[in-house]
């Protein structure tokens, strides 16, 4: 079972494994319109909710979340399933295969051993494609390495069941039906105004908000729960955004692509202008994190450090609440 797939490396995996699913059946979209259309720029902030012993941040929508935005705003049908049995998951695994259907995964991070053991932690929000079957093992077309590779039978039931925070339970995904014809245009308006809605929404868990909640805590955080914990907690606030597909930084330089691509689709100048004041963000949020890195590996101290980094964060979330509220207007 080997389908003649595509493999293309993308910057994030989800963004990837979409637009080579779709590659596969002859429609090209590339990846920062896929990111776009399907909302992907993002922020949540979860104290609640404990990831390797910290608070819960995440510059992405939930797991599967673009997938199946971009699918409605473009009519495309895709079937999404999830399991309690791993032998019910690879039955269905298998009879796709057999039937020459390329079908995304998500997985756990942890156990794909093909990845560096420096990416390898806990993280279960990893997409890839399962495109074939030989006698040791599936072929995996993971969109973030620029080869393809294989997975044993019991390596790929143990990261589609991995445990923890958002468990996949084999969750998996195929295109069923695509439309006629594509409907960009309006696509990418309804993917930009969900975007600025997300970003703009009135709850202090998401979006700028949810920026500046982080910021107070930062300055905060050496006080009330030390400087270990405080360099723990942003250490995994700046692993999110640099070491989970592109996170911050990357998000932005995506979306900022996103922004050119959509100003030549929709004959908007606009577009193009808030694409460089993305780029510009983007930037900041790189400096961010190259902040915080310092600090986590003691090469920058002092009483200020927190101060400064409550500073740059909260600056960066104005920057982008004024951003969207223009994008919002421009669209």
């Amino acid at each position: 079972m080997d389908i003649a797939f595509e493999h293309r490396q993308s910057a994030h995996c989800e963004n990837g494994v979409i637009s080579n699913l779709l590659n596969h059946q002859g429609i090209t979209l590339s990846e920062p319109m896929v990111f776009g259309i399907g909302s992907g720029l993002f922020f949540v902030y979860l104290p609640f909710i404990k990831v390797n012993f910290a608070p819960g941040f995440s510059y992405r929508p939930m797991p599967g979340s673009i997938f199946r935005k971009l699918a409605r705003r473009l009519g495309i049908k895709v079937i999404h399933q999830r399991f309690s049995s791993p032998e019910k998951a690879q039955a269905v695994l298998d009879e796709k295969l057999a039937q020459g259907i390329p079908v995304g995964l998500q997985v756990g991070v942890y156990n794909l051993t093909y990845f560096p053991d420096e990416y390898r932690f806990h993280f279960n929000a990893h997409n890839l494609v399962v495109y074939g079957k030989e006698a040791d093992g599936y072929l995996i077309s993971d969109p973030v390495m620029d080869y393809t590779t294989k997975l044993t039978e019991t390596e790929l039931q143990r990261v589609r069941f991995a445990k923890g925070a958002l468990p996949p339970k084999g969750h998996l995904y195929y295109l069923e039906r695509l439309p006629e014809r594509l409907d960009l245009e309006n696509a990418v308006r309804k993917g930009i105004r969900q975007t600025c809605n997300d970003m703009l929404a009135p709850v202090p868990i998401v979006g700028v908000r949810a920026m500046k909640w982080v910021a107070r805590n930062i300055r905060k955080w050496p006080q009330t729960i030390g400087v270990k914990k405080t360099n723990h907690y942003l250490g995994q606030l700046v692993r999110m955004q640099e070491e989970i597909g592109t996170g911050g930084g990357g998000f932005r330089f995506i979306y900022a692509a996103f922004l050119q691509e959509a100003s030549a689709l929709l004959n908007n100048d606009a577009l193009a202008k808030r694409s460089e004041e993305m780029t510009a963000i983007g930037d900041a949020w790189r400096d961010f994190a190259l902040d915080i890195s310092r600090i986590y590996k003691n090469r920058k101290s002092g009483n200020d450090v927190y101060e400064k980094l409550s500073e740059q964060l909260m600056e960066l979330a104005e920057r982008e609440k004024q951003f969207f509220k223009a994008l919002k207007n421009d669209i």
